[in-house]
């Protein structure tokens, strides 16, 4: 699992719970179309389809990367 650096003073960036959609669990990193973020941690475990490779997760973002896209880190996955 990644080391994530959270910065408790952002404003923009916080801990979420969220749908992913990858076929890769072993990356770290999403782009801000592969997420979709979700109220609580049962809509999030009640979303997952992994036959359709969408999974449960807790992601930190959205953070803006050099080639200017919007991702969202891997935290940890639910369920």
């Amino acid at each position: 699992m990644p080391k994530v650096i959270v910065d408790p003073a952002s404003l923009s960036l916080d801990q979420r719970y969220a749908i992913v959609h990858t076929r890769r669990k072993s990356r770290e990193r999403f782009p801000e179309g592969c997420v979709t973020l979700v109220e609580s941690e049962s809509q999030a475990v009640e979303g997952a389809d992994p036959d359709n490779h969408r999974y449960g997760a807790i992601v930190y973002g959205p953070s803006t990367s050099s080639e200017g896209l919007r991702l969202y880190y891997l935290v940890r996955w639910l369920g």
